[in-house]
């Protein structure tokens, strides 16, 4: 007689399973080998993590001073040092 019943089914896969797990065996420092591979993983991900945001920093620095740099030395119309002739109270006037 063919038996098919689902719990009948269900006990020959879980033996099945469990034949299957009980032949595998873990290395005794699996987790402890898996840990240091993952510690390691993280270490090298902040040092590079920090290495390239000092190269950022210091490239955005010396841009700022190259551009600063580039600007004229003589004095322009924003920074003439004359003042503002409206408001020290004088008479505006544009030249003809």
């Amino acid at each position: 007689m063919n038996d098919t019943s689902p719990d009948r089914t269900e006990q020959e896969l879980r033996e099945a399973l469990e034949a299957l797990a009980g032949g595998v065996r873990a290395a005794p420092d699996a987790y402890r080998t898996a840990r240091g591979d993952w510690v390691r993983r993280e270490r090298r991900r902040r040092v590079v993590l920090a290495v390239l945001i000092a190269v950022v920093f210091t490239l955005a620095t010396l841009i700022g001073l190259w551009v600063l740099n580039q600007a004229p030395s003589e004095p322009g119309v924003i920074f003439s040092g004359l003042g503002n002739p409206a408001a020290s109270g004088g008479i505006v006037s544009t030249p003809t």
